[in-house]
């Protein structure tokens, strides 16, 4: 079942975010520099569309829609205004199994129910085959926080 994320998961959607980007054998030292990013505050969800993937309670997944209303600068990187896929994690063991699919269909039928045209994704270089499954269209790399390392800069278009 998919269904708004509760202000009081946030901890819970943190762990997924740190595991689930584990599942690809980062060394620690970038969980460091991505603690930010990864990190889901209370007062994120309440500020942001965030949904979860829940199984007779248990949340497995989420993802979360965020809109930049100006252009912003981070690490060197100009990210454009407008709408963006911030998130999309899954628990690792679920991985595979179709869920990152249901999330996906999901975050598109939300999507057009807020008249959004274009969702913007900086996805991890490992899940970009799932996003251009998707139906994403892959545009060109941009720098990562992390040194001597790119991510896939993709557009869906609703």
């Amino acid at each position: 079942m998919i269904r708004n994320a509760k202000i009081e998961e946030n901890e819970i959607l943190t762990g997924i975010s740190f595991k689930s980007k584990g599942y690809w054998g980062y060394p620690k030292e970038y969980f460091n520099i991505w603690t930010n990013e990864l990190t889901i505050s209370a007062e994120y969800i309440r500020n942001n569309d965030v949904f979860v993937y829940a199984n007779d309670g248990v949340i497995i997944g989420y993802y979360s829609i965020i809109e930049l209303k100006d252009d912003v600068e981070i690490s060197n990187i100009k990210i454009r205004k407008g709408f963006w896929l911030e998130h999309m994690f899954i628990e690792p063991c679920f991985i595979g199994k179709g869920i990152g699919t249901i999330l996906f269909q999901h975050m598109k039928e939300r999507c057009k129910k807020r008249c959004i045209h274009e969702l913007g994704i900086l996805a991890d270089p490992n899940s970009k085959g799932f996003y251009t499954k998707m139906g994403c269209e892959y545009k060109n790399e941009y720098l990562s926080t992390i040194k001597n390392r790119t991510t896939p800069y993709l557009l869906l278009k609703l």
